[in-house]
């Protein structure tokens, strides 16, 4: 099967309150994590990520896509397109909070195969990786990697995307946090 990104201009982050149906993804690669009373799935998709996260009850889906994937709006928390840096937060019920913060870089040609590197290199010592095909204008395609760290009352999670026809970066990091 044929994986190839989006463009990088069609992309939102979004973060919805409720679980997603995974047919909703074309999923490559998956991580399930525990620890505590949480627990946490990560995907790395055609666009980006999934992220569901789980704790007494609450289920917190952040979603990397692209605007024109069909996705419910039904309790939708947050939704912004992916331009320049961005964060935001959320106090959610029962005390846990989500915090996230994101930015799409572009870079200098030279500059952005080295960084691709180093994430394929990061990736394959730790972290979840994704090789994607190349779209054809490039000879290498993009590259997923997710690094994830849970504490007793905290997960964090470090996005990182790669774009290479735009030469572009999509980073993201999302801190959740229980009471």
């Amino acid at each position: 099967m044929l994986s190839v990104r989006p463009k990088v201009a069609e992309l939102v982050f979004q973060l919805y309150g409720r679980p997603l149906h995974p047919e909703l993804f074309d999923t490559h690669s998956t991580r399930v994590l525990e620890r505590g009373d949480f627990s946490a799935k990560i995907d790395i998709t055609s666009a980006g990520h999934v992220l569901t996260w789980r704790y007494h009850g609450l289920t917190l889906t952040e979603v990397a896509a692209a605007a024109t994937h069909p996705l419910p709006q039904r309790r939708r928390l947050m939704s912004h397109k992916l331009r320049g840096e961005r964060s935001d937060s959320i106090q959610c019920r029962g005390g846990a909070t989500y915090e996230c913060t994101f930015s799409l870089e572009t870079a200098d040609p030279e500059v952005f195969w080295t960084y691709q590197q180093e994430l394929s290199l990061d990736g394959k010592q730790k972290g979840l990786l994704h090789h994607f095909d190349s779209s054809g204008r490039m000879a290498l395609g993009a590259i997923s990697y997710i690094n994830a760290e849970t504490r007793n009352r905290s997960l964090l999670v470090q996005a990182f995307h790669t774009f290479p026809d735009d030469y572009a970066i999509v980073k993201s990091q999302t801190l959740i946090r229980v009471p």
